[in-house]
């Protein structure tokens, strides 16, 4: 499946656009008087960006004539966020060795004292070289116990450390107390935290300690993609399948997959078998899903994967 669009026709909605909002510039879309120095316009409201008013009561007059052209425009524009592809993912860079983190959680470390996360290899690698027990990134030296660590991420919670706050999150959901979890998520959320719109998401979306809600699902799932969450990303070209939106979802599945996501290349094998993606398409994605996998690998990181399945086995 090939997703092209003639020069001829974008332009030509481009200057529509333009000519559209040049012209909402000029005057009030109601009444159409013309901004003076004691009349100011302002944007619409609905959240779209062609047309502006002198006042909420022209807006008001107006909402029936624009609304439907309005949701078309605003659908557009979270469109257009939507699908941009991302440089990297919403974990960012180790701290310490500022290569990618991986996208497998079980491949860093979350440190109480600085609510930091550090991959694994600096972690490692920092015990050898030190030869003590203190946090790799800010030095403080380790606490036992859940009691304790917990008492050190509720400090960084009492400054609104979104990391801190949703850990703390994540703690409830493992105690069973989802409504505690959900607060923390929230306010994480509203600071701006990626993973927490990711983890919101899933909360709506399967009913799980709140009340099952589906668009409101997806509207965090939304979220956290445009965050860089892969997890979130992959999620929502599942539902776009599942509802026929093919090409919806293959354009999901390769952003997710250009992050490192095994699941969504894996999908995407799959949609070529069925002829829903080209073979150069498919080809590009492999390329820059592979150099995003590479990303994360260091001869540190190898050596300490190394070591922590060796002490698992030691455990069996």
């Amino acid at each position: 499946m090939v997703l092209m669009m003639s020069s001829s026709g974008a332009e030509g909605t481009a200057t529509e656009v333009e000519a559209e909002t040049e012209e909402a510039d000029v005057c009030c879309a109601n009444c159409g008087i013309a901004p003076v120095d004691d009349i100011k316009l302002k944007i619409c409201d609905g959240g779209c960006d062609l047309v502006k008013y002198c006042s909420d009561r022209c807006q008001e007059n107006h909402r029936e004539q624009h609304e439907e052209e309005c949701k078309k425009r605003k659908a557009n524009l979270r469109d257009k966020e939507l699908f941009e592809q991302l440089e990297e993912s919403c974990f960012g860079e180790c701290p310490l060795c500022f290569l990618p983190m991986p996208l497998d959680h079980e491949k860093s470390t979350f440190f109480s004292c600085c609510c930091k996360l550090v991959c694994n290899g600096c972690e490692i690698a920092d015990e050898i070289s030190s030869g003590d027990d203190r946090c790799p990134f800010c030095r403080e030296p380790a606490v036992t116990g859940k009691e304790e660590n917990d008492k050190r991420v509720m400090e960084r919670v009492k400054v609104n450390d979104p990391n801190a706050l949703r850990k703390m999150g994540t703690r409830r959901i493992q105690e069973g107390d989802y409504e505690t979890s959900f607060e923390y998520y929230t306010k994480a959320a509203e600071l701006g935290d990626t993973i927490a719109h990711y983890q919101l998401g899933c909360m709506y979306y399967s009913g799980e300690g709140v009340e099952r809600d589906e668009e409101k699902g997806i509207c965090h799932w939304e979220r956290a993609a445009i965050g860089g969450h892969h997890s979130a990303r992959h999620n929502l070209a599942c539902i776009e399948e599942r509802n026929g939106n093919i090409e919806r979802s293959v354009k999901h599945l390769i952003i997710a997959a250009n992050l490192g996501c095994e699941d969504s290349m894996k999908d995407l094998w799959k949609h070529f078998s069925a002829g829903n993606i080209t073979k150069e398409e498919l080809e590009s994605t492999l390329r820059t899903h592979k150099a995003a996998i590479d990303a994360t690998k260091s001869a540190q990181r190898d050596a300490a994967e190394t070591y922590y399945q060796q002490l698992a086995a030691s455990r069996r």
